[in-house]
């Protein structure tokens, strides 16, 4: 085995430790988010997250002797992320929280982790029947509970929009979980990342010139400490640690774990920013949360 895979592997038990860390910092980055995009554009927003992030990973790459170009055989993996999870989903996700409220927009963002139930069963030959199947289809409940007419106004196009945009958001990365999980990269997720960094600020930048200009920057104190938060820790060290979580756990573990993301996300709103907790919301996530359970009960065992 070589120094650059057995640096990518960590223990379950560290894998947890760190799954927990990013429940927690990108948790309490949803209300974050909300707040900075009062003062930034949506594109614009995550274009800085991707250079601060890939900024603050290059350094502690190099620190660590694993800034290096990536093996051939990785360079799917290194696209994979920075398109589909960095620049996909993050310019999506400002894009549909522009619309939506931040404890709304972490639930569908999350839903991640129903989309990866089938696309693990068909791609990676994970088993899909008994409370797994059962799980997935009260999930799926979920999520139409999160879209019924008395509790979602289907007429507003500006909110139809941002949810729609969530959603492929979810896809996306749950695209990307799939294919982190059947890849067998050589690199370490360190050595990988500010790759991974730079192929997202490559796409992300120049849309974010041309679409909304060095005009959609407000800034001020505050701003900045949003930015300061969201590159080396919501951006830099939470992708790095759930690339590394995502190769030590199950794929369908590790995504549907995540889904702690969107309660914390959804609390911290409500405490923060004065979201209010609706019954669609809340009835919406506990039928996701039950899928949740019943799909990672044989996975614990």
């Amino acid at each position: 085995m070589s120094t650059a895979t057995g640096s990518a592997l960590v223990s379950p038990a560290r894998a947890r430790l760190l799954l927990l860390a990013v429940v927690l910092l990108w948790g309490a980055n949803w209300p974050v988010m909300k707040v900075g995009l009062e003062s930034i554009g949506p594109l614009t927003f995550a274009a800085t997250r991707m250079l601060l992030g890939g900024a603050t990973l290059a350094v502690v790459a190099a620190l660590q002797g694993q800034l290096r170009l990536p093996d051939r055989a990785d360079w799917p993996v290194v696209f994979g992320v920075g398109l589909l999870q960095m620049a996909g989903f993050l310019g999506l996700v400002n894009l549909g929280l522009q619309y939506v409220p931040a404890g709304r927009s972490a639930i569908l963002a999350y839903t991640t982790a129903i989309w990866v139930v089938p696309l693990a069963a068909m791609l990676l030959g994970e088993r899909l029947a008994g409370r797994r199947l059962a799980g997935f289809v009260i999930g799926i409940a979920g999520v139409g509970v999160l879209f019924n007419p008395f509790g979602f106004d289907w007429t507003d196009r500006a909110v139809l929009l941002g949810n729609g945009l969530l959603l492929l958001a979810a896809l996306l990365w749950a695209i990307l979980i799939v294919q982190v999980r059947g890849h067998a990269m050589r690199g370490s997720p360190l050595s990988l990342g500010p790759w991974q960094f730079a192929v997202a600020a490559l796409v992300l930048t120049p849309l974010a010139l041309l679409l909304e200009g060095t005009a959609s920057i407000r800034w001020s104190p505050q701003l900045a400490v949003i930015l300061a938060y969201n590159g080396p820790l919501a951006t830099g060290f939470c992708f790095w640690a759930m690339i590394t979580v995502t190769r030590a756990l199950p794929a369908i573990t590790t995504s549907l774990s995540s889904l702690a993301v969107p309660v914390t996300g959804m609390l911290l709103a409500a405490v923060t920013i004065g979201e209010p907790l609706t019954v669609t919301n809340l009835a919406g996530l506990a039928l996701i949360l039950g899928g949740v359970g019943l799909v990672s009960v044989p996975q614990s065992r």
